[in-house]
């Protein structure tokens, strides 16, 4: 396949959908552990394990490039897995380096001291392992000075949208809205720092106020994967067809996924 696409559930499938409407002829292997999902509330051990064990599967399916769209394994397994793990013919990427080029208003490769931005204060949303790794913080320091970071650990809400409950996530949005504001009354930007989380971008605008830039991925990272591979098309892989894999039962989960894009999406088990 030319580039697989790993999340511990459906929420890259967000990433996915919108690669898809910018890269139409781009085949993409999907993988979803979804027999282990959620990732947000296991040790870093665990999450490193089990995203080493799915991104095997997809380099064992002709992958030589895969995006880790899920922000959990990108803040508690990428570096790791990079450092001691990925072999060196292939790649492995996350999904918090676009949304910081965004942010800071830099590329990635600009490795010039941190400096002064425009958005002082940033309220980060994301599963509580993510924000407990204080990976997206780590990595903007690397780049700005002077940003406040309130982290909101949004506990529930990834376990709703992959079930399709709608009310319960909504409410549960505008729950975590509410407990990050007693924090931060007047963030200026909003990171929505788990690929599950576009869906409910409407939903945290409003909760945030029209006034707050929300930074959701999808867009963000597709765009930095089409420039990745004019940059490096030796990383493409070969295969004309999109795959969809999981860990867990192919029929509910095609139909959760099914669900959760509006269009018809086939898993076959993993």
């Amino acid at each position: 396949m030319a580039v697989g696409i790993f999340d511990s559930g459906l929420g890259g499938l967000t990433v996915f959908d919108q690669v898809a409407k910018d890269m139409a002829d781009l085949p993409v292997c999907y993988f979803a552990d979804s027999a282990n999902t959620p990732y947000g509330v296991r040790t870093a051990d665990d999450i490193y394990k089990l995203t080493c064990d799915a991104t095997q599967a997809m380099f064992d399916h002709g992958c030589n490039l895969v995006i880790l769209a899920c922000n959990t394994a990108s803040a508690a397994a990428l570096r790791r897995m990079q450092e001691n793990w990925v072999p060196r013919d292939k790649r492995v990427l996350g999904v918090f380096v676009p949304m910081i080029e965004a942010l800071t208003e830099r590329n990635w490769g600009d490795n010039s001291p941190p400096r002064e931005v425009d958005v002082k204060h940033v309220a980060l949303f994301a599963t509580p392992a993510t924000v407990a790794s204080r990976a997206f913080q780590r990595e903007l320091a690397f780049r700005a000075i002077g940003v406040d970071v309130e982290a909101q650990p949004c506990g529930g809400l990834v376990d709703a949208l992959e079930d399709g409950d709608e009310m319960l996530a909504e409410a549960l949005v505008r729950s975590h809205v509410d407990a990050l504001k007693r924090r931060m009354p007047h963030p200026q930007a909003a990171i929505l720092g788990c690929t599950h989380y576009p869906l409910m971008q409407k939903t945290f605008q409003n909760a945030l106020g029209k006034d707050v830039k929300v930074y959701s991925q999808a867009n963000l990272v597709s765009a930095s994967l089409g420039d990745y591979l004019k940059r490096h098309p030796d990383m493409l892989g070969e295969g004309k067809d999109s795959v969809f894999l999981t860990t867990g039962d192919p029929r509910q989960v095609t139909d959760r996924a099914t669900q959760f894009l509006r269009r018809k999406i086939t898993f076959t088990a993993a």
